[in-house]
């Protein structure tokens, strides 16, 4: 990867915004998250607040060649009729997107199916599918650093259209195989703490998922905290396209609110190749997959809400964006009252 330079939160700006929040009539820290959320809005854009918050949510969807051992409740025909439902806008993250007032982008970064017949579906994919990793690297080094170009590609667009939060949304059959993998090798921690239930498997496909991580990650021996080797090793197109987003958000101040377990394996990576990026990073909610709170630990963030979810594709970030709005309101509408 290119170097590319990561701005400095703008501190000042920070300080100034917490002032206004602490003049207010019977508020000041009382109003806890949402005083931080805004705080950190501000030193994330180097910005005022804008009176609304202009989402674009980008999902990234790629097949996992180790899907063909069972490790989901569902098989890979899964990602493409997800995707019929994504670009129909009746899929559950539609459906949730719509109510935050959220426009969502779907992107083939490469998933095992032809989807060039599907409207509004970005084509962009880099392979048919990630490789078994049980039996060596999940993508080339090549193809890595495509699909995170491509991230960061489909990222400048919406910031040039004048988006001002970036969503982290997913879709992929076994990518939470692959999750586990990456968390693992980033982390240091063995399967038996990485490895969650993902689609709600039983205890019989649990084994065979932690075994398949177990033996990924034996077969590639990735390095640990090396965010281009992870992924390229045991990663998915579609944490490749997240974590070039997350890149492309911080690098032109746009923050990026990383959304469930998957997403957060994506955020991973970004800062295992650019450490400033989680910087420019928010979190939806804390999702129920095992690993998450591991990986939200490293990276410092603190979920918006907890409502028990692991759908990952956005979901969270519906319930999630409406409260950064409201601490918007708060600190355009009542920040103002002398």
């Amino acid at each position: 990867m290119e170097e590319i330079k990561i701005p400095a939160l703008d501190q000042e700006l920070a300080a100034k915004v917490r002032a206004v929040f602490n003049a207010m009539p019977k508020a000041g820290a009382n109003l806890g998250k949402l005083e931080d959320m805004a705080v950190q809005y501000a030193a994330m854009t180097g910005k005022a607040l804008p009176q609304q918050i202009k989402t674009a949510t980008i999902l990234m969807c790629g097949d996992h060649g180790i899907a063909k051992y069972g490790v989901s409740a569902f098989p890979q025909e899964v990602t493409k009729q997800m995707m019929v439902g994504y670009y129909r806008g009746t899929a559950g993250a539609t459906v949730l997107a719509r109510h935050a007032k959220a426009d969502v982008f779907v992107c083939d970064m490469g998933t095992a199916f032809d989807q060039s017949e599907l409207p509004n579906v970005r084509q962009m994919k880099v392979a048919w599918g990630t490789n078994d990793f049980t039996q060596g690297p999940a993508m080339s080094l090549e193809q890595a650093e495509l699909a995170l170009h491509r991230g960061m590609e489909i990222a400048d667009e919406c910031i040039d259209k004048g988006y001002n939060l970036l969503v982290t949304a997913e879709m992929g059959i076994a990518n939470t195989t692959s999750t586990a993998a990456i968390a693992s090798a980033f982390l240091g921690l063995e399967p038996q703490l990485t490895v969650g239930r993902g689609s709600g498997i039983n205890d019989a496909r649990m084994k065979i998922k932690r075994q398949v991580v177990t033996d990924g990650l034996a077969k590639n021996k990735p390095i640990l905290g090396d965010g281009l080797d992870i992924l390229q090793k045991v990663g998915g197109y579609d944490h490749a396209g997240l974590a070039g987003m997350i890149i492309a958000g911080a690098k032109r101040r746009v923050p990026t609110m990383v959304d469930g377990v998957n997403a957060t394996a994506a955020a991973l990576i970004a800062y295992g190749i650019y450490p400033e990026c989680k910087n420019y990073m928010l979190c939806s909610h804390l999702s129920s997959d095992i690993s998450h709170k591991k990986m939200l630990e490293l990276l410092e963030l603190t979920p918006i809400v907890d409502a028990g979810m692991r759908l990952g594709e956005g979901t969270g970030a519906a319930l999630a964006i409406p409260v950064l709005q409201m601490a918007m309101d708060l600190y355009n509408k009542l920040g103002k009252v002398k």
